[in-house]
């Protein structure tokens, strides 16, 4: 009797533990549809924005405030009969569901992709798409009932919180735009601080002509290999700050 009383007391001592440690992490995500950025505030604090792609019309990616309800590793693409972790699937590697428009998290989420340059633009038919090493990394970082915004606002993060009963900081008016996606067809000043550190880092792009080519793509995806992101040769915000861009 003793000893079953001992084994109680201590599952309730565990139990109070973890409670009290998870209530004292909040976390908030924001996302605007009207910049295709989402933001990510832990203890009310901005601690990363990152690009998405949303829905191909405005209101097939609902908007309200909600919660994240499940959380899947390589779901299967059932529509489609696709499995789990199959470079065809369309949902990436990782999948949070959202409980919007009174579903359980099995039709809405934040989740990734098979596409990436799709990145950043409306084609989705509701969810929110991102990188797959961006999902990834919110997917290991979230916890299930995670307050979720999404709206449509030319506001900043910080006025769209405020709306929405949430208070918060770090959040300048553009913050949100100051990541641009490279990829092969991009030209410019920022293409050739790209090339200049890519071959700084070892990784040929055949010269800093401006112009991201075959050569600047090979040297891209080489470096993302080395450093362990999604090698799919398109420099968003993740290998941006590998690359010490950002």
């Amino acid at each position: 009797m003793k000893k079953c009383l001992s084994v109680i007391i201590m599952a309730c001592c565990l139990f109070f533990s973890v409670g009290t440690t998870s209530a004292a992490k909040s976390q908030l995500i924001i996302i605007n549809k009207n910049t295709n950025q989402l933001a990510y505030y832990e203890n009310n604090q901005l601690k990363k924005t990152f690009s998405v792609a949303t829905g191909s019309k405005n209101n097939y990616t609902p908007e309200g405030t909600f919660k994240i309800v499940n959380k899947i590793v390589n779901r299967p693409y059932y529509k489609g009969n696709i499995p789990g972790g199959s470079p065809k699937n369309p949902l990436g590697n990782r999948w949070l569901g959202l409980n919007a428009r009174q579903t359980q998290g099995t039709t809405y989420a934040i989740h990734g992709n098979n596409n990436p340059a799709s990145i950043g633009s409306y084609v989705s038919a509701g969810c929110i798409r991102m990188y797959n090493a961006d999902v990834k990394w919110l997917f290991e970082t979230v916890s299930i009932n995670t307050p979720v915004v999404i709206t449509n606002s030319t506001k900043n993060f910080e006025s769209i919180a405020a709306s929405s009963g949430f208070k918060v900081k770090g959040s300048p008016v553009n913050s949100v735009s100051t990541v641009n996606t490279l990829k092969r067809g991009s030209k410019g000043a920022e293409v050739i601080k790209l090339q200049k550190q890519l071959t700084s880092l070892g990784y040929s792009t055949n010269g800093n002509d401006g112009i991201f080519g075959p050569a600047t793509e090979k040297a891209v995806k080489e470096f993302q290999k080395n450093r362990k992101l999604q090698a799919d040769g398109i420099v968003g915000s993740m290998t941006k700050k590998a690359l010490g861009m950002i």
